[in-house]
């Protein structure tokens, strides 16, 4: 079995709730540690957000995972999260290395608050708009 090699310049979209608050902080976090461009975004809830989760076989209704897509390939919840810190500047690409931990453990955690975000970080009526300087990393 091949072994697969995340390469540095790989492109990559990352699908998020568009109304959630923490997912949105999320993105521009990701944005600013995120010199080289490397990734692209578009809410779970966009025209092109909806197209990508049909062609990746994932559900177009539940919007309680980030989704990443290297490729042919998409990753979700605590893997997706990991993946995406791969690619950002030291030291958060050092986050990668919880990998090694089972996903069944490192999604525990993560579902618990996917479940209680808009709780905990609140939600928004409407999608996230990209500012002028945010809008060619957006689909």
């Amino acid at each position: 079995m091949a072994k697969q090699v995340m390469s540095k310049s790989a492109p990559g979209i990352i699908l998020f709730d568009g109304v959630c608050n923490l997912c949105n902080s999320s993105v521009d976090f990701i944005i600013r540690r995120d010199p080289k461009a490397v990734f692209k975004f578009a809410s779970l809830q966009s025209e092109e957000g909806q197209k990508l989760l049909k062609e990746h076989q994932l559900s177009s209704s539940e919007f309680d995972s980030i989704v990443l897509i290297l490729g042919v390939k998409h990753f979700t919840k605590s893997t997706a999260a990991l993946k995406i810190a791969f690619y950002l500047r030291f030291p958060w690409n050092l986050i990668y290395g919880l990998i090694i931990f089972p996903a069944f453990i490192r999604d525990f955690m993560y579902n618990f608050i996917a479940r209680n975000r808009y709780r905990f970080f609140g939600k928004k009526e409407t999608c996230r708009i990209p500012t002028p300087e945010e809008r060619s990393r957006f689909l």
